[in-house]
């Protein structure tokens, strides 16, 4: 238990001292991804209430 422990901390410790902090252009691409994504979903969504409207009356 003691030396799983212990790997686990050194693999903690080998991930954190590779990580880097992400800069403004890494910010700025998921930015544009996450904004695309909610756009889409939310034009998905006014086709269905616009087909509901229609059908529906």
């Amino acid at each position: 238990m003691q030396l799983r422990l212990k790997e686990t901390l050194s693999n903690y410790v080998r991930i954190l001292r590779i990580a880097k902090k992400p800069d403004k252009e890494d910010y700025f691409d998921t930015f544009k991804t996450v904004v695309l994504g909610i756009s889409v979903v939310g034009v998905i969504g006014f086709i269905f209430y616009f087909v509901s409207v229609l059908l529906i009356g």
